[in-house]
């Protein structure tokens, strides 16, 4: 079976693109809806991170926890950001090269927005075989692409109950 790189879903969310980007353009904020994602480490501030940002992730699956180093490559107010994953590891993010970069899009829906949130993963130069082994060993036995397609809903189910609830 060929290995699926790209997955997205979308939810609209009753509040302006401009209130939604500001709340995911936040990476310490992240850990509030994702499943995984804990937020940052140090001090990303409360502003948008801007182009060229970098920030260091950091996340759990189970009882495993790791960090990662993200660079933000896109950042337009209320209509899309952006950012890759590029180094991996236990307590630093030791291990570089390219692991996947995640995208959201902002686009007016009536009087909200549709929040789109795409996951691709940039492990290409990576055997089939070798990913699938990987994943499945990762992932408790699914591939990245299910997996993330489960988390990519859950986060946007998440952004959607609290910023409806807060009035963003």
């Amino acid at each position: 079976m060929a290995r699926t790189f790209t997955v997205s879903d979308s939810i609209v969310i009753d509040v302006p693109p401009d209130a939604a980007y500001l709340a995911v353009s936040r990476p310490a904020d992240m850990g509030r809806w994702s499943p995984e994602n804990l937020g940052t480490t140090g001090d990303t501030g409360d502003a948008p991170a801007a182009l060229g940002t970098t920030f260091i992730g950091r996340n759990q699956r189970g009882r495993f926890r790791w960090v990662t180093l993200c660079t933000v490559t896109a950042a337009d107010p209320g209509r899309r950001f952006a950012f890759r994953v590029h180094a991996i590891g236990i307590g630093r993010p030791r291990l570089h090269g390219p692991i996947a970069s995640w995208e959201y899009r902002f686009e007016p829906a009536g009087e909200g927005t549709r929040v789109t949130e795409t996951w691709t993963d940039d492990r290409r130069a990576w055997p089939a075989f070798i990913a699938g082994a990987f994943d499945r060993i990762a992932t408790a036995g699914s591939t990245f692409s299910a997996f993330q397609a489960r988390n990519i809903r859950t986060t946007l189910r998440n952004l959607k109950r609290e910023l409806e609830t807060r009035g963003e």
